[in-house]
């Protein structure tokens, strides 16, 4: 990955790099966001799998149970069979399988009446009851809700069309998007991923690094005493450039050349002047903003 979060940063953070620094993460986040879903599918297809694959196990082991089940009843039979004719023991225990089957269907029919049904109507009744006032108010009308009403089977018919129209939309919004290809492999996804944390990592340590004011501090320091350095050197090599001039020109100069030098001296080392203490007034700020 190329651009300004590539590689190792140098000494020259700057606090006016924080947006695109803020832009490349809220670029970033999103991405590696949807590799993680991504990748959560693929886990969670790959598990679905072999889930299957276990479930084939428990299927077969449960057709052995049957078969177990089959021997021991052919079992009884041929036991059986020992003090009776043959016919006559099969009939018997499919007989006692009858009497059971048909005790264990009852109970749990008259059981399943009594749930029956299984969804609490009163309940959503009441609650679409209470939807409805609190759209409408009075003009709600409760005939809706009861299903024999014109006015029940109207509104069903209108949220059947509003569904097939919203499924309409869905679809062709669907079709509308482009074709990426086929979706990336877990092994792809996994990289994406290392390497987007890799980007993410540095990109963190340089935002850190900009906000930290106590650094930002002393790039600024250092940048001024670099700045009043060359403002002194500047201000010497001017102050002597005017002293060898002066010297040289005082036998042969008249005292209105001398006032006229000494004026021009006074208007440009004033400038530097102002200069210098700028830049010691701002050093002095910044030594005590970093000790506080």
């Amino acid at each position: 990955m190329s651009g300004r979060h590539s590689g190792g940063t140098g000494s020259g953070l700057r606090i006016s790099a924080l947006p695109q620094t803020l832009k490349m993460i809220f670029k970033l986040a999103p991405r590696q966001l949807s590799d993680e879903i991504a990748l959560a599918k693929a886990e969670i297809k790959r598990k679905g799998t072999q889930l299957g694959v276990a479930g084939a196990f428990f299927a077969v082991a449960l057709v052995f149970v049957g078969l177990l089940v089959i021997g021991l009843f052919i079992a009884a039979i041929m036991g059986l069979a020992t003090i009776m004719p043959a016919w006559l023991a099969a009939l018997l225990v499919s007989a006692v399988c009858l009497i059971i089957a048909a005790i264990g269907a009852l109970i749990g029919q008259n059981k399943f009446k009594k749930l029956m049904p299984l969804v609490p109507e009163d309940t959503i009744r009441g609650l679409k009851y209470d939807l409805g006032i609190a759209k409408e108010g009075s003009a709600f009308d409760a005939r809706i809700l009861d299903p024999s009403t014109e006015q029940y089977k109207a509104a069903k018919a209108a949220k059947e069309a509003a569904a097939a129209k919203a499924t309409a939309e869905k679809e062709a919004k669907a079709a509308a998007k482009p074709d990426f290809g086929p979706p990336p492999t877990e092994a792809e996804l996994r990289r994406r991923l290392d390497l987007r944390r890799t980007h993410l990592t540095g990109v963190r340590d340089d935002l850190g690094r900009e906000l930290d004011v106590k650094t930002q501090t002393q790039i600024l320091l250092a940048a001024a005493q670099v700045r009043l350095q060359d403002g002194k050197e500047q201000l010497s090599d001017k102050i002597a450039g005017f002293r060898a001039s002066a010297r040289s020109s005082a036998g042969s100069a008249t005292s209105a050349d001398g006032q006229g030098l000494a004026d021009t001296i006074k208007r440009r080392w004033k400038p530097l002047a102002v200069l210098a203490a700028s830049g010691a007034a701002l050093a002095v700020l910044v030594r005590r903003l970093i000790k506080g």
